[in-house]
């Protein structure tokens, strides 16, 4: 078995998209239907709207903490910051752990998404 997809509610819809399209496209996820994007490996995620916003992303509460994707070399870490930035949205600096390298992306609702090389 394989991983196949995630659901992601976030507070508000609209405002969510420009940079979960902005991100996903950046670490090669192709948007195959509106609020769905989907990698080559055929693994998709899918942006929904919460219905209950009283409850919301707490980093270390119950539920998803984060979700990473795994870039190929550390330039091609760079490459997925710079479309970032690019796009307008704020990258925050790299955590180094020896060899690894990290870059947490935080959404408008503190939901984040690491993109992580192992080196070279």
């Amino acid at each position: 078995m394989q991983f196949d997809h995630a659901v992601i509610l976030v507070s508000d819809l609209d405002a969510s998209l420009p940079w979960y399209a902005a991100v996903l496209a950046a670490v090669g996820f192709d948007k195959s239907r509106d609020h769905v994007w989907i990698n080559e490996a055929h693994q998709a995620l899918e942006l929904r709207q919460a219905e209950d916003l009283d409850q919301t992303y707490r980093r270390g509460g119950v539920g998803l903490n984060h979700f990473a994707v795994r870039a190929e070399s550390h330039a091609a870490l760079d490459a997925v910051a710079l479309a970032v930035a690019r796009a307008g949205f704020e990258v925050p600096a790299f955590q180094d752990f020896g060899g690894e390298r990290a870059l947490f992306l935080k959404d408008r609702d503190g939901m984040r998404i690491e993109v992580v090389s192992y080196g070279g």
